[in-house]
């Protein structure tokens, strides 16, 4: 009887000690626990999170590595096996699916032209140059660096002649912005997603929006009711002193949006 008794404690010791065990194994591998969280009333005020701007960079790097770290081992660890995606093939759904569209705005598009034919205007007299001269209205920008002119410099050297036309000054200008934007993409390999993340890059882009606005406005200069010298300088100025406002601006956020990670993470991913 005795002897029942001691093997029935001892599994009975075997058994708790198995479920501290799984219990302790559960808590440590938890990814989605509570936490505890600051109420609202002890969320930092701003001027703290000023303070503490050398260490939030520096808290959501080890953060984020602490998370692709247990992502990671749970992973491995993991016997999980993925699902069949429910998916449609490409025939009939996908291509009769896109025949559909296709067809619909095409229809849309001859609908249109049929029912509101564009106006034609009188054919064009070789013999007198009309008195506005425009591009499409995609191309303003390429027509305004064609008038460049006061920005084509005088060499004294050369008895104060220029040392190209204006025109092919303002060629080279378009070159110049082209090959600009072109290398752009390969300046910048960061993978922020969001303009807060990036503040100089940020900066950049709505400089260069609103340099395409202003040169496009002064490419049809003689239609702008504003002095030519005004609006000459403004196309350098205004984008500028945007770029400027734009880094400004997202680099006061960019100290609450790392404090929002961080709290964000705390939530999700409590330490242990």
């Amino acid at each position: 009887m005795s002897d029942n008794t001691t093997t029935s404690d001892t599994n009975t010791s075997t058994d708790t000690d198995t479920d501290t065990n799984t219990s302790a194994t559960q808590k440590d591998i938890r990814t989605d626990g509570t936490g505890i969280v600051a109420p609202d009333d002890e969320t930092p005020t701003w001027s703290e999170r000023k303070k503490r701007s050398t260490g939030l960079s520096r808290l959501t790097y080890e953060y984020f590595e602490r998370a692709r770290r247990e992502d990671q081992d749970l992973r491995q660890e993991s016997d999980y096996v993925e699902r069949d995606v429910l998916a449609f093939p490409t025939w009939p759904h996908e291509i009769i699916r896109n025949l559909a569209i296709a067809s619909f705005f095409t229809g849309m598009i001859l609908f249109l032209s049929a029912t509101l034919p564009p106006h034609i205007g009188s054919p064009a007299n070789p013999s007198s140059t009309p008195a506005i001269i425009l591009p499409d209205w995609y191309l303003y920008w390429s027509f305004g660096l064609l008038k460049l002119g006061p920005l084509n410099p005088d060499l004294a050297i050369l008895g104060g002649e220029k040392l190209m036309s204006d025109r092919t000054y303002g060629v080279l200008a378009n070159v110049v912005v082209v090959g600009v934007v072109a290398i752009v993409p390969f300046l910048n390999k960061g993978s922020a997603r969001r303009p807060v993340e990036q503040p100089f890059w940020a900066a950049v882009g709505v400089g260069g929006v609103i340099f395409a606005f202003t040169i496009s406005v002064y490419s049809a200069k003689n239609l702008i009711p504003m002095n030519v010298h005004l609006l000459f300088d403004l196309t350098f100025l205004l984008p500028v002193v945007a770029g400027f406002v734009t880094w400004a601006v997202l680099k006061t956020m960019r100290e609450g949006y790392s404090y929002d990670l961080n709290r964000r993470y705390y939530r999700l991913r409590p330490p242990k």
